[in-house]
């Protein structure tokens, strides 16, 4: 059955591993400090839905919900999103991040994180003629009425292991000379 959340309508279902991944996700004490929830994450990993409500967790000085929780709520999905689409013959590290605040949210907010399979093959080919690429995520935070609060952009790194491992093994060589 498909998750029914509305202004995030997706065809994709939840596995048993991957339901069972966003159940232990959300008592995750660094994920639950952010005092968002996960709400479906797909089964094959490319889909992943987030809720942000203003509450005791999230609350800032002005009474709206807190920027740091909006970034922090971010930060893990599209490194495990792409670790598990990719497999162990990959290494995927999160590069660098940013936001652009657009209105004070107290309303509940919603993410939507999504790898399509273009997206997984163009990252494959890149990394399979370079040996490492860096994809950029964009995320948004929006309301019920698609009203966007805040925008993101995260830099991933995505390396063949093989490739990764010698770039690490030229690094020490070169530090100790």
């Amino acid at each position: 059955m498909a998750h029914s959340l509305e202004i995030l309508k997706t065809t994709n279902t939840e596995s048993f591993k991957s339901k069972s991944f966003r159940r232990a996700m959300n008592w995750y004490p660094m994920f639950f400090a952010t005092g968002a929830k996960v709400l479906f994450w797909s089964g094959d990993w490319s889909e992943v839905q987030l809720r942000l409500t203003l509450n005791i967790w999230t609350r800032n000085y002005v009474k709206t919900i807190f920027g740091g929780s909006m970034f922090s709520a971010t930060d893990p999905f599209n490194v495990i999103m792409f670790m598990h689409m990719l497999g162990k013959d990959f290494v995927v590290w999160d590069k660098s991040a940013s936001i652009k605040f657009k209105r004070p949210g107290k309303d509940p907010l919603y993410a939507l994180f999504k790898i399509t399979p273009e997206v997984l093959e163009k990252v494959k080919a890149e990394v399979q003629a370079s040996g490492e690429t860096t994809h950029i995520a964009s995320i948004q935070w929006i309301d019920k009425d698609k009203n966007v609060y805040a925008e993101l952009e995260r830099h991933i790194y995505i390396a063949d292991k093989k490739f990764y491992k010698e770039k690490l093994e030229k690094r020490k060589l070169t530090k100790g000379t």
